[in-house]
């Protein structure tokens, strides 16, 4: 499980530690001076592989020279039994240090001895995280802005999973409220106009127009008939909402899972109000004082916690009086609850009833208002939301199709379905594509170059190269030449640039995965492929293998097997296939 990309620049600091301590023991540097600075990775292999920084951020107490100070520090340094080679002094003051052999052998074994658990880490400390995902209103089909949610949030976990924190995958079904309201409607305005004609039945103008409406008014029809015709209206409503979940809500798992996704738990909005969760979680609200009554409504104080939690982040009064904040409705006059209501109580569910150390919800970016609110009303709870609620919002996607956009409205019928988009491209294609880009920006989804099987195509870029080592290592097995253990390479001939570049790559994956974590950013990981990808196909056209010495043999096979590893590992992170063969 170890970070040799950690280990290396720890290795630094402390060989640089014992020459300072040599040196002014030799009195050619003051004694008792602390040692300050930073290990980097040079962007040009010319400048070694590590440079530090250390004889520069010394000059001031030690009233030295800093390239005095860095020929001291290189002349006392000991890299007997380290992973470097060298050390040398450039510019005004750097001390660029080499690696030897044994690290680049010391990587690929790390990569044999973790397998497909390579670039783990322990960063989370097994603390309980949801990610709550997708989270769709089940009132019509999976759609092109579900897709990149999914996909982000399903590969979010896996990143975080691996760097060991102990994920858990929620969708939070919209199934109470003015939405289903609105569907059941439009289902009954369909309904009705099966039964008495189109012309006889106006349609809602803010109705769901699409064809999935009609199908569900027909399958409604064809298993009751007209019996639903003369009865009351809310018990027909209730009817069709029933009938038209228990149609949508399968069909959403199914495509969800043919998308690679499958969830821990489907967690419906209804359950908070039957078992009067919400009314509890508003009460515990009016208990603290953070509600009022007005218009017959009850309301929540939002501005007053918003003020409190932007104040402890340092917002100044002044900026927060530029805000106009505004309070909620938790419940209306006639006794309903809000939507906001139930979303509170549900994310208490999620922090003080099930426990969780921290949630994190994926939602797109036209929701960015409702972040702060959300996690101040939890504030008000005591549950700490502003630390323990974390927000990725998420940029739309632009979809093309030979080269002109395609509109996508859920309310005219025109929406690209995900099972449509399925049908078109390949699940690989859609989960990298939409997985491409970080949160913040917006995806442009290529139709034609999601189907290309070239090296513009990033996804065929990258699988093409796990195939290529595969093929490579069954030809090599056919000839006798199995791939060997990294104890029996002789590493030292990994002496090539392309060679060293691949495996400083290879190394590379833990730090990858920990800042994905970190930043929430699982399109690290595409980008680490196509840069793994790029490298060892630099590497295979300029090192041969086939037909080279047999020790050489080994080495540059070890190395591509390695490869081969990391590039399944990594796919297996985006829920993207590793063919053997293309």
């Amino acid at each position: 499980m170890a970070n040799l990309i950690q280990y290396a620049k720890d290795q630094v600091t402390e060989c640089t530690r014992r020459a300072y301590e040599a040196a002014a023991v030799a009195g050619v540097l003051p004694a008792g001076v602390e040692l300050k600075g930073s290990v980097e990775i040079p962007k040009d292999p010319q400048n070694g592989d590590y440079a530090s920084s250390y004889a520069m951020a010394g000059a001031k107490a030690m009233k030295m020279n800093p390239r005095a100070i860095a020929q001291a520090l290189a002349d006392h340094m000991d890299l007997e039994g380290t992973i470097f080679s060298s050390v040398e002094i450039a510019g005004p003051g750097f001390m660029n240090f080499r690696l030897g052999s044994k690290w680049y052998g010391d990587v690929l074994a790390e990569i044999e001895a973790e397998g497909r658990l390579y670039g783990q880490g322990q960063d989370g400390a097994g603390q309980k995280v949801m990610v709550e995902f997708v989270s769709a209103n089940p009132t019509g089909p999976m759609h092109m802005g579900n897709a990149r949610g999914g996909v982000l949030g399903d590969t979010l976990a896996n990143v975080l999973q691996r760097d060991g924190f102990d994920t858990w995958k929620e969708f939070y079904v919209n199934d109470a409220g003015n939405q289903i309201n609105k569907f059941a409607v439009s289902i009954q305005a369909r309904y009705l106009q099966i039964l008495l004609g189109e012309e006889n039945v106006e349609f809602p103008e803010d109705g769901y127009h699409g064809q999935d409406i009609k199908d569900l008014a027909q399958g409604f029809y064809e298993k009751h008939g007209d019996s639903y015709q003369d009865v009351d209206e809310q018990t027909r409503l209730d009817a069709l909402a029933a009938f038209g979940l228990e149609h949508n809500i399968p069909k959403m798992k199914e495509d969800l899972r043919r998308y690679g996704i499958e969830y821990d738990q489907w967690f419906f909005e209804s359950s908070l109000h039957q078992s009067g969760y919400v009314a509890e979680t508003v009460g515990m609200l009016t208990e603290k004082g953070w509600t009022y009554e007005k218009d017959g409504a009850l309301w929540l104080k939002t501005s007053d916690l918003l003020k409190t939690k932007f104040l402890a982040e340092g917002k100044s009064q002044k900026q927060i009086d530029k805000l106009e904040l505004k309070d909620d409705v938790l419940r209306r006059a006639n006794g309903f609850y809000t939507y906001f209501a139930a979303d509170i109580a549900y994310h208490r569910n999620k922090l003080e009833v099930r426990g969780f150390d921290k949630v994190i919800n994926i939602w797109g970016a036209d929701h960015h208002g409702h972040v702060a609110r959300l996690q101040a009303a939890l504030d008000g709870l005591g549950l700490d939301g502003s630390h323990r609620l974390v927000v990725v919002l998420m940029q739309l996607v632009n979809l093309l199709q030979d080269g002109q956009p395609v509109r996508m409205s859920k309310r005219s019928g025109k929406a690209i379905a995900l099972h449509d988009l399925l049908d078109e491209v390949s699940v690989d294609a859609a989960r990298y594509f939409f997985n491409s880009r970080s949160s913040t920006s917006p995806v442009d989804f290529d139709l034609g170059l999601a189907v290309r099987e070239d090296s513009e195509n990033p996804v065929y870029y990258v699988q093409y190269a796990h195939a290529r080592i595969c093929t490579l290592i069954a030809r090599l097995a056919e000839e006798g030449h199995q791939v060997p253990a990294a104890a029996d390479i002789r590493a030292e001939l990994l002496s090539t640039e392309e060679e060293k570049a691949l495996v400083r790559t290879l190394a590379r994956l833990p730090d990858e995965i920990r800042a994905a974590a970190r930043d929430y950013d699982p399109s690290r990981i595409n980008r680490y492929l196509i840069e793994l990808a790029g490298d060892f196909h630099r590497f295979y056209g300029a090192c041969r293998i086939k037909g080279e010495e047999p020790d050489v043999l080994a080495a540059r096979l070890k190395l591509a097997d390695s490869v081969r590893s990391v590039l399944a590992n990594c796919l297996n992170l985006l829920g993207v296939t590793a063919p053997e063969k293309m």
